[in-house]
């Protein structure tokens, strides 16, 4: 026994160093790597592992803590602000591809009750691989991240319901399937009443624990100094977390997202998000290697045309659905197809509705069979999908943003436009502003556009690549032009541009990095500044500080090597073209640098000591 689990270790572990670092390579990503490398070994396959689905329930784990790590990131105010996405998008959203399935299996001749059955459970989708995919793209923060988090957690609280109602809706004719399996209906309806006063018990137990017990508790561990016994306890919560769950027949990862969100606002966040960052991100490889092994080729040889017509209808159903939804809340077009993408798989709690629902009747143990196979084959059919959307929806897409809405007409011609309304040109745009001079503004993301009008500040939108435009907003009277844009590419293409059509309109431009400020000197650009130029100098001041040194000693500091590394900046841009040179031009820099700052602290020294002697004449 204990070989035979080394071995499918040493199986498992050998196909994922293999293959995902391989399909990450050629751009499948690693989900597909996984899913990949679990097909190969499956007993469908290579036949190395014969039992997925032991692997499948251990592995499901990775799921359970991606939920809590994501809780900790979650104040529980952020639900409040998240209420119209769970509302208008989560619920919508469950019921319109439920339905939708549902007619369409009845169309089929399905019978009613496993109908709807079947139209609930491929409503859902896959917690972790829309998380994975999510957290790899780095959308969470944005709109399009936020709303499929919301549709997940609309799905797994509506699992509750879903199994409550699985039991009535048991079909006569298969009841002696649950009498075989040991199975009784009446049992299993009997104690769906309890599932309200149980949900509200443990979550009522869950917060007050949560708030009063487990923070003390957190606080002595991490006071031992212990780190493996930190590390147990954080394992620990997730466990008992989704033990508590599985009592009231609700989703484990649900549980676990709830017990995150409680400690979010705990002082030891981050030490739990570092413990369990490592399992998490083994558990859920493990994931979805079970989920390829698990998928039944005999059945899908068999019935290949089936199950392939139900993979593309389900995905065809669910992109249509979750389109019209992103449509509805004004999604850019390029997000309402990523958004479609990313949920248009079926999910893995599908496995437990569908291995459910024949032990009580309610669906043929051949068409759960179909159904496993076709969520299996979904999870495996996303990654793609979105692969077709990077390399070739997208690029025609960007063209297709920027042209979905058109400019706006700009009525007002100020002295000063500034191009780009995020974070850097707000704070350019409050400087001057309380400096009296009066701005246009313009941007060309309308999200952006339609967030900052809720205070009251008018942004125009459009394209500042076109001069058409900077006409319109009356760059020939105007006095500068300032380009806090964040894409490097696209503040040196309008730089250029407006050069060439307002010769007399002095330009400001934010550079991205050294290389960038280089290439608006090449347009001939001299008022630039670096993005983060000033807020690591600032920081390096405070950092001296603490530090021993004091405030005159490093702003003393600060400023001269301000001044060193513009001349330094100069001097490179005429060493630009040259790689040897510039290699050694860096080195003589530091030791310069090194230099100048212990000349000018010896010389801030002798100042104040003669002051001193001054003061005491």
């Amino acid at each position: 026994m204990e070989y035979d689990f080394l071995l499918a270790s040493c199986i498992f572990l050998s196909a994922a160093v293999i293959v995902v670092p391989i399909a990450k390579l050629t751009g499948l990503g690693s989900i597909l790597g996984y899913l990949i490398a679990g097909v190969i070994i499956g007993p469908y396959a290579l036949g190395l592992v014969s039992d997925p689905q032991t692997i499948l329930h251990f592995s499901e784990f990775g799921v359970v803590m991606m939920l809590f790590l994501i809780g900790l990131e979650l104040q529980p105010r952020e639900f409040w602000n998240m209420r119209v996405r769970l509302i208008g998008l989560g619920i919508p959203q469950v019921l319109l591809t439920a339905i939708a399935i549902a007619a369409v299996a009845v169309w089929f001749t399905v019978p009613w009750q496993s109908a709807i059955i079947l139209g609930l459970g491929l409503a859902l989708s896959s917690t972790a691989i829309v998380l994975k995919l999510i957290d790899e793209r780095g959308i969470m923060q944005r709109s399009v991240g936020r709303s499929a988090f919301s549709v997940l957690l609309v799905q797994d609280v509506a699992i509750i319901p879903i199994l409550a109602i699985i039991p009535f809706l048991a079909i006569p004719e298969l009841v002696s399937y649950s009498a075989d399996d040991g199975h009784s209906v009446a049992a299993v309806s009997e104690t769906s009443w309890q599932a309200g006063w149980r949900v509200a018990l443990v979550f009522s137990v869950m917060y007050l624990v949560g708030r009063y017990l487990l923070r003390p508790i957190i606080r002595m561990i991490a006071k031992a100094g212990i780190r493996e016994i930190f590390t147990a306890f954080s394992l620990l919560l997730v466990v008992v977390s989704a033990l508590l769950m599985n009592w009231i027949n609700l989703s484990p990862a649900l549980g676990a997202f709830m017990v995150g969100v409680i400690l979010a606002d705990s002082e030891y966040r981050h030490e739990l998000e570092t413990n369990l960052e490592p399992f998490k991100a083994l558990f859920l490889g493990l994931f979805f290697i079970s989920v390829g092994m698990s998928i039944q080729f005999s059945i899908l040889t068999e019935h290949t045309g089936l199950i392939f017509g139900m993979l593309f209808g389900l995905a065809a159903i669910k992109m249509i659905v979750l389109f019209v939804l992103a449509y509805v809340f004004k999604f850019h077009i390029a997000d309402k197809f990523l958004f479609a993408f990313l949920l248009s798989q079926g999910g893995e709690f599908a496995f437990v509705l569908f291995q459910f629902a024949p032990t009580v009747g309610a669906m043929d143990p051949f068409l759960a069979d179909l159904l496993n196979v076709t969520v299996a084959l979904s999870m495996i059919l996303t990654p793609i999908l979105l692969i077709i959307f990077d390399r070739i929806i997208a690029p025609h897409l960007k063209a297709l943003q920027s042209n979905d809405r058109e400019d706006d007409d700009i009525a007002v011609q100020n002295n000063v436009i500034i191009l780009g309304y995020g974070r850097f040109g707000q704070i350019v745009t409050r400087l001057l502003s309380a400096q009296g001079f009066d701005t246009t503004l313009i941007d060309h993301d309308p999200e952006q556009i339609e967030l900052v009008k809720k205070f009251d500040t008018k942004v125009f939108f459009g394209d500042a690549r076109r001069h058409e435009l900077l006409t319109s907003a009356g760059a020939h009277r105007a006095e500068m032009l300032v380009i806090c844009i964040h894409n490097p590419e696209t503040v040196s293409e309008i730089a250029r541009m407006a050069q060439k059509h307002f010769p007399n309109l002095k330009i400001m431009a934010r550079a991205r990095d050294r290389y960038h400020a280089f290439d608006l000197m090449d347009i001939g650009i001299q008022g630039f500044e670096r993005d983060t130029f000033h807020s690591a100098l600032n920081l390096g001041i405070k950092a001296l500080r603490e530090l021993g040194r004091t405030e005159v000693q490093a702003g003393r500091i600060a400023k001269a090597f301000a001044k060193h590394d513009i001349e330094m900046l100069y001097e490179a841009y005429e060493l630009r073209h040259d790689d040897e040179a510039m290699i050694g031009h860096v080195r003589t820099a530091r030791e310069v640098l090194a230099q100048l700052l212990h000349k000018d602290l010896e010389e801030l020294e002798l100042e104040l000591e003669l002051a001193k002697d001054e003061n005491k004449r």
